[in-house]
């Protein structure tokens, strides 16, 4: 279970993205506890909700389904939460750094090595990031 740098969303291939929604919604349906996301356990709800909208604005602009039961868990976690959008340099500041991203990054080249992404999609990746290497 992971959240992928924000950074990272728009150049995710597509089987991360579509994990990625699976693991927030697993997170709405029961406020999952895992090494790797517990850090947003230390954020407002307001982060989670901001980076929920980020990960649905990439499914809708690459034209994935989101289903009606996902968007009612979505919906249904943050009804009686105060939420607001955080803006994008925010979002999870302290977690969400360049140090956070290489992991991410690193991790991406791992699936890349054992071709769980395909060489378009780990370029698209490495053109997002060539400003870190």
């Amino acid at each position: 279970m992971r959240l992928w740098h924000k950074d990272l969303i728009e150049v995710l291939p597509r089987q991360q993205l579509l994990a990625q929604w699976r693991e927030l919604c697993s997170i709405y349906a029961k406020e999952d506890k895992h090494i790797l996301i517990n850090f947003i356990y230390d954020y407002s709800p307001s982060h989670l909700y901001t980076y929920s909208q980020l990960i649905m604005n990439e499914m809708i602009k690459r034209n994935y389904k989101i289903s009606d039961q996902a968007l009612n868990r979505n919906t249904n976690y943050f009804k009686n939460k105060k939420v607001r959008k955080i803006r994008y340099d925010q979002l999870f500041k302290d977690k969400m750094n360049d140090h956070y991203l290489r992991q991410c990054y690193y991790n991406l080249e791992e699936k890349f090595d054992c071709y769980s992404i395909t060489q378009g999609d780990w370029e698209k990746i490495k053109e997002k990031l060539k400003h870190l290497y």
